[in-house]
């Protein structure tokens, strides 16, 4: 089985270990830092254990291969098709000179705008504690974040570029584009293989993610569930 199969069981498993908790075929990210989880096997058993991890209320995103069929103590909130998409390695073009100065490393001191942005366009569950899977990195107009876009599940070899977004007054500048260029650069510089998920009905952002390299892999169920 290819990592990126269960790749947020893998994530969990290796390079993330220290961002979430598990027990036997079950393991989540703390909740603070994304609501996303993932079993060695979605079976009874997997399930009884993550009631283990979560609080009453509490939702877990789960990526599956097929539609979710979760024990009665479970309730489906969302469950919609998700596209995974892997870069084929190629060599990414260098952001240009003239537009390096635009990108700005988000930290701590960024959250509250970070989430400003995310809760806004909503690319993707964003938690106050997300940034610290990885990179990300903004770009301002006239002092105030108008883009961003980061990593998120990493695992040997492989890391996925998420919450690509932008204010929806200042769409149609590249912004997406350049930043995702830095990212792939940097990925790249690392050995490594970036990937990302899409909705597939966000062609705009499927197309886009084609241009820069990005190949259509498998399609997944995303399943927002709630105990």
């Amino acid at each position: 089985m290819h990592l990126l199969d269960n790749v947020i069981w893998n994530a969990l498993n290796t390079s993330q270990a220290h961002l979430g908790v598990g027990r036997g075929p079950a393991r989540k990210f703390h909740k603070d830092v994304s609501p996303l989880g993932g079993f060695s096997e979605p079976n009874d058993e997997a399930y009884a254990s993550l009631s283990s991890l979560v609080e009453v209320g509490e939702r877990v995103g789960l990526f599956l291969e097929t539609d979710p069929k979760p024990p009665s103590d479970w309730k489906i909130i969302a469950s919609m098709p998700l596209l995974q998409m892997l870069h084929e390695n190629g060599t990414s073009p260098a952001p240009s000179e003239e537009s390096l100065h635009v990108f700005h490393r988000l930290g701590e001191a960024n959250v509250p705008e970070m989430l400003a942005l995310t809760k806004l366009t909503r690319p993707g569950p964003f938690a106050t504690r997300t940034r610290e899977m990885g990179d990300y990195f903004g770009i301002r107009k006239d002092g105030a974040l108008v883009a961003m876009a980061g990593e998120r599940l990493r695992l040997p070899g492989f890391t996925e570029v998420s919450a690509v977004c932008t204010h929806p007054e200042h769409l149609g500048q590249g912004y997406a584009r350049r930043l995702i260029t830095l990212l792939l650069g940097r990925i790249q510089e690392r050995g490594e293989r970036a990937f990302l998920h899409v909705r597939e009905d966000n062609t705009r952002a499927v197309e886009l993610y084609e241009r820069l390299g990005f190949k259509k892999r498998v399609m997944l169920k995303y399943a927002l569930l709630s105990r």
